[in-house]
């Protein structure tokens, strides 16, 4: 700390031990440093959030720089500025007596002035037979020197978190508008689906971003939002692809009534060539998020599953991993390989993998080497769940069609 003594205030103003400590706090100013005070004001000026402070107290710092005659300030030099209130008001827009020195104090407590009271309260600098200033009583700006470092890190710090949280709410009225526009449509369109139930929900999410402002809780709201959108789109792409699905495949129907030895894997592999066939980049970006699918289509696809599930019966996703696990081990799948699948396609995502794959027991060599080979290529981005699922219920079809 560069002081020879601690500061005590005149007059009335109490002296506090917080005080005591942030003046033996204060960092000490490196031999010959310099900068520039008003890129100093700028960086307090955008941390003025985590430093606590109002735009009055800026405005007051403001006045006190423009005191200080050198552009920089200088270590060694004299930091001391001492106008007055009146002469403080004219440069703070001419705010009141009281508010200049509420603001003041706020500098103080904030760390970026400090006191230095003369025997009489006064502010005025005692000069020398060379007329250079040998002591000055006001406000010392060597705090601002000291952590002129600190306080641009801390601009940089408040900048990051803005930048964060604009691209936040820029997602999050990008979701809202296709949730919007897509439930519209449903109903619109007559679109199989309890829509009341997904508007609702939709509404309850929006009517809470109204008062949110927090970064975390707008983060929250968006993956609300997020998954919503995604069981919207789900919802939509089971029933287009299975209507056009069977619109193209009546006439291989009958085929399919009276045989299902045909491998799921046929099925599967001729899915997927079509979406290897559309551009690589689109690829790459359905691939890159492995969405959940409705629960009612896992269940319809791989209806199997729920005969391991608490009470026989799947109700909702955690009984559905509850059962993966019971599947898991009945199929021979290691502990790490289950747990290496759920980190790479999300838990949900690795429960559905393991109910299609009970589906297709009776093809499958070793149920662990699939699992760990669909893991390395969702890893990689080559592995997508929904021509799987749309594989399975193309022949879980006809069984439901004939057991009706």
């Amino acid at each position: 700390m560069q002081t020879e003594h601690i500061a005590t205030p005149f007059g009335r103003r109490r002296m506090t031990l917080a005080l005591v400590k942030a003046q033996f706090d204060s960092p000490g100013i490196k031999k010959g440093k310099s900068a520039g005070k008003w890129k100093i004001y700028r960086d307090a000026c955008e941390a003025r959030s985590l430093l606590g402070l109002r735009d009055r107290a800026l405005a007051v710092l403001n006045a006190l720089l423009s005191f200080y005659p050198e552009t920089d300030l200088i270590e060694g030099g004299n930091l001391v500025v001492f106008p007055s209130n009146a002469q403080l008001i004219v440069r703070a827009n001419g705010i009141a007596g009281t508010t200049l020195r509420e603001n003041l104090g706020l500098l103080v407590r904030a760390g970026l002035i400090q006191r230095n009271d003369s025997p009489n309260g006064k502010r005025y600098a005692r000069k020398g037979r060379d007329g250079s200033i040998e002591i000055a009583y006001g406000f010392s700006l060597a705090p601002l020197l000291a952590r002129s470092e600190e306080l641009a890190l801390m601009a940089q710090q408040v900048a990051e978190e803005n930048r964060r949280l604009k691209v936040i709410k820029e997602q999050i009225t990008i979701a809202r508008r296709d949730i919007r526009k897509l439930i519209s449509a449903a109903t619109e369109e007559g679109a199989a689906g309890d829509w009341h139930s997904i508007e609702g929900r939709f509404v309850a999410i929006t009517n809470g971003l109204r008062t949110v402002q927090a970064e975390a809780r707008l983060a929250e709201s968006l993956d609300e939002l997020t998954l919503l959108r995604e069981e919207i789109v789900n919802l939509l792409e089971v029933q287009l692809i299975s209507g056009k699905a069977g619109t193209n495949g009546a006439e291989n129907r009958q085929h399919i009534e009276h045989s299902n030895t045909e491998s799921i894997l046929d099925f599967e592999t001729r899915a997927e060539t079509e979406h290897y066939k559309r551009p690589n980049q689109e690829w790459k970006r359905e691939c890159e998020q492995i969405r959940s699918f409705p629960l009612e289509m896992v269940v319809r696809a791989c209806p199997q599953i729920s005969d391991y599930a608490p009470g026989g019966r799947i109700g909702q996703w955690r009984d559905l991993t509850v059962a993966a696990v019971v599947v898991r081990s009945m199929l021979g799948v290691s502990p790490s390989a289950y747990q290496e699948a759920c980190e790479v396609m999300r838990p949900e995502n690795a429960a559905i993998t393991i109910a299609c794959i009970l589906e297709r027991a009776s093809d499958i060599n070793s149920a662990g080497a699939y699992l760990r080979d669909l893991t390395a290529r969702a890893a990689r981005g080559e592995f997508s769940l929904g021509p799987m699922l749309m594989a399975l219920m193309r022949i879980a079809a006809p069984t439901r069609t004939r057991s009706a």
